[in-house]
């Protein structure tokens, strides 16, 4: 049987980053990834936002791992040139009751360690976007967008350089933690038996099926699963804006935002739809409620200009009813199970946390 030191399931923009820093750490790394490419699920299907860590609970993995994942992934797309802007968001207050909310917004991204957040007039958020109707704004800087394609792109690179292997169309059908060792089996064209002494499972959506294929994992261990879909429209006018556009946040989501692509074309979203079954299509009809969102501070969107454009799922680990979930990252003291990592509930800030929540790994398996 082939022996290989780590084994990386899934080939997103966690599993990169993950397969990148333990290549370089001088470690032997095979990806296994089902689909035919990389980043053919959650990591191409959201908003490519860099989040700046605003709105997770203090002292969560997902505040902690933002904050420090941002400013890594600045700096790691600076000097690469991989295609990103550091655009700034403003989160918008329409009525004198949201504009009481901006505050105690700013204290809360300042315990996250976000420390750079402004507070702005009407009159100060409209100078700089004129188009925008407010009572009062808070300004993010930090937070920007990325081409993530360009971005996975670069991580695979560099893991194949420090010599990382790739294995696509390869699902894995079973493992078998035995002995200080783990004992893969995968299907796909060319079927596979190996064994590693670490095994990272970053797997997205399928992480917690992945964990239930592997013999040994703890039952009570891996969490349920539980599919939000996010649905994006886009615009068929022009939006005059150069930031990212939030409102105050409601109970149960973000509400609908306005997010730009690296052309400056602008989509909405994500709204949340539960689902049972993965399923991409966007139905056209839930844009009538996108609309009067939208208008309360883009009083100008034309009728009949959002268009459908694409979906992403959040790989949940709590039902509906819990508001907040976080980050649940598990190394062998965790599970009791020698050379697993797993990586459950990875949604949004994951691709900001890409690489912090790879140096976490890489702690998990003690490097």
């Amino acid at each position: 049987m082939d022996k290989v030191d780590c084994v990386v399931i899934g080939a997103g923009v966690v599993g990169l980053a993950v397969a990148r820093r333990l290549a370089q750490a001088g470690r032997e790394v095979i990806v296994l990834e089902q689909a035919e490419a990389i980043g053919t699920v959650t990591s191409s299907r959201n908003s490519e936002v860099i989040h700046a860590g605003i709105y997770y609970r203090a002292g969560s993995w997902m505040a902690r791992m933002c904050v420090g994942g941002k400013q890594a992934l600045y700096r790691y797309c600076g000097e690469r040139g991989i295609p990103h802007k550091n655009c700034g968001k403003l989160i918008v207050a329409t009525n004198a009751k949201e504009t009481e909310k901006l505050q105690s917004i700013k204290a809360h991204a300042e315990a996250n360690g976000v420390l750079d957040m402004q507070l702005l007039s009407g009159e100060a958020a409209r100078a700089l976007e004129p188009a925008l109707a407010c009572d009062a704004a808070l300004l993010s800087p930090s937070t920007g967008i990325i081409d993530s394609h360009a971005y996975m792109l670069s991580l695979r690179g560099e893991a194949e350089d420090a010599g990382a292997a790739f294995a696509f169309h390869t699902p894995l059908i079973r493992a078998k933690a035995d002995a200080g060792m783990i004992e893969i089996e995968t299907g796909g064209e060319a079927p596979m038996t190996l064994q590693c002494g670490l095994l990272v499972n970053a797997a997205g959506l399928s992480a917690t099926t992945v964990a239930r294929h592997i013999d040994g994992m703890p039952v009570d261990r891996i969490p349920p699963a539980y599919l939000a879909k996010g649905n994006y429209f886009s615009c068929n006018a022009r939006a005059p804006f150069s930031r990212l556009i939030y409102p105050v946040p409601e109970p149960g989501g973000l509400g609908v935002h306005l997010t730009l692509d690296m052309a400056g074309q602008a989509r909405f979203g994500p709204d949340v739809e539960w689902i049972e079954t993965i399923d991409y299509e966007v139905d056209p009809s839930r844009a009538e409620r996108f609309y009067p969102a939208i208008r309360k501070y883009w009083p100008a969107l034309p009728d009949g200009a959002l268009m459908p454009s694409y979906s992403g799922i959040r790989p949940k680990i709590v039902p509906p009813a819990v508001a907040t979930q976080d980050f649940l990252m598990q190394g062998p003291r965790d599970h009791g199970v020698a050379g697993l990592v797993n990586l459950f509930g990875i949604e949004s800030p994951g691709l900001t946390s890409s690489l912090a929540i790879a140096d976490h790994v890489a702690e998990l398996a003690e490097i």
